[in-house]
């Protein structure tokens, strides 16, 4: 079970990378227009699934990565 959450991250990384990073366009390309359009509205298609998750660019999968980390700690004292 392990080794298959492995794959499916390693799958999604190169995909969510690039959703996380900012676009890399030269300055000299980010010139206004003369006359602005109004921006399209995306309708988010996995909201029906909750909060967070996205669509993976090219499918119809909708995707959420999550994650938790615990600790225990545990001792116990024996009489003699």
């Amino acid at each position: 079970m392990r080794n298959i959450l492995v794959a499916i991250l390693v799958a999604l990384l190169p995909a969510l990378v690039a959703a996380a990073e900012p676009s890399r366009v030269p300055k000299h390309q980010t010139a206004l227009p003369d006359k602005l359009v109004p921006a399209k509205r995306t309708v988010n298609s996995c909201a029906a699934y909750g909060a967070g998750f996205v669509k993976v660019d090219g499918t119809d999968t909708c995707v959420k990565i999550g994650g938790a980390v615990s600790i225990g700690v545990g001792g116990s004292a024996g009489s003699h």
